[in-house]
């Protein structure tokens, strides 16, 4: 079993947040970065401003990218898989269950033809998202622990719920045309 108690680091927290609501409230980031604005296929994404790390991102070949980084979609799906992945490493440790193996595939189906304005009756986003969670736990846990695991695991991964019941969505796009010339219309 591992040495990190999740309730140990979760109990000053938990008693804060019911005194503090206020405090429970974090915003998390990204921020895009290019070298070369003219390429429409390349650039990175920097998760959480000043963690210091940045991910190479792609364009789909399917929507005409060449698909030699992971595209926006795959970290869409990414980011499912290691918010299921958590959520379960983390109720595990509360529920006293030790995880022999855990892995989280998530694939996602897109008719990318709402995408490429191709036909409009087809929506733009995937239609279809599938989480394939392989979990092994310890011999000797019982099936209503598995069970109890699964619907905790799933009531608070972050990822899964947002997009099961998806928050208000705001765009802002801020910019000016530079040098006196005008930027093609959006």
């Amino acid at each position: 079993m591992s040495t990190v108690n999740v309730q140990e680091c979760q109990r000053p927290l938990r008693a804060r947040y019911q005194t503090e609501p206020g405090a429970a409230w974090v915003i998390d980031s990204a921020r895009t970065h290019s070298t070369d604005p003219r390429d429409p296929f390349h650039f990175t994404v920097e998760p959480r401003q000043g963690s210091g790390l940045r991910w190479p991102v792609g364009v789909h070949s399917a929507v005409g990218g060449v698909y030699d980084a992971p595209c926006p979609g795959d970290m869409l799906c990414a980011a499912l898989a290691a918010c299921q992945e958590s959520s379960i490493r983390m109720v595990a440790n509360l529920l006293g269950v030790e995880l022999v193996s855990l892995s989280v595939e998530v694939t996602g189906g897109v008719d990318v033809r709402g995408a490429l304005g191709v036909d409009p009756q087809v929506p733009v986003g995937f239609q279809s998202l599938r989480c394939d969670v392989h979990v092994q736990a310890q011999e000797g846990i019982r099936p209503e622990l598995l069970a109890k695991l699964r619907t905790a695991a799933e009531r608070c991964c972050v990822v899964l719920q947002t997009l099961r019941q998806p928050p208000s969505m705001q765009t802002v796009y801020h910019g000016e045309a530079v040098s006196g010339k005008t930027p093609a219309a959006l």
